[in-house]
């Protein structure tokens, strides 16, 4: 192979080759060394973005997951005041559901 090296002389190949540790080669250079260009296609299984009718983007999106910022004191404030009126004393105790009359 080196005999068809013509990108420096056979001394110089040697001395590239002793302070490589290798041989060097030329990656595009000559055909034999190259791939077919004529592939078969790749036979890739159908995921779940294949199709448009079934890719759920808007599903997909973290854009649509944000929500405005939550204001915290407000908040409180609800919840203080929801707690006060159920701490109000009531006339009468709450049932757990409709009372049947058994026969």
């Amino acid at each position: 192979m080196s005999a068809l090296r013509r990108d420096v002389s056979p001394l110089i190949q040697r001395i590239r080759a002793f302070l490589l540790g290798r041989e060097h080669n030329l990656a595009l250079r000559f055909e034999d060394g190259l791939a077919d260009r004529t592939q078969p296609q790749p036979e890739i299984p159908d995921g779940p973005s294949h199709l448009l009718s079934a890719n759920y983007y808007c599903q997909r999106d973290g854009r649509r997951e944000v929500l405005p910022p939550i204001d915290l004191v407000e908040q409180q404030k609800q919840l203080a005041a929801e707690g006060e009126a159920a701490k109000a004393p009531s006339s009468k105790l709450p049932t757990p559901g409709k009372v049947y009359a058994w026969d």
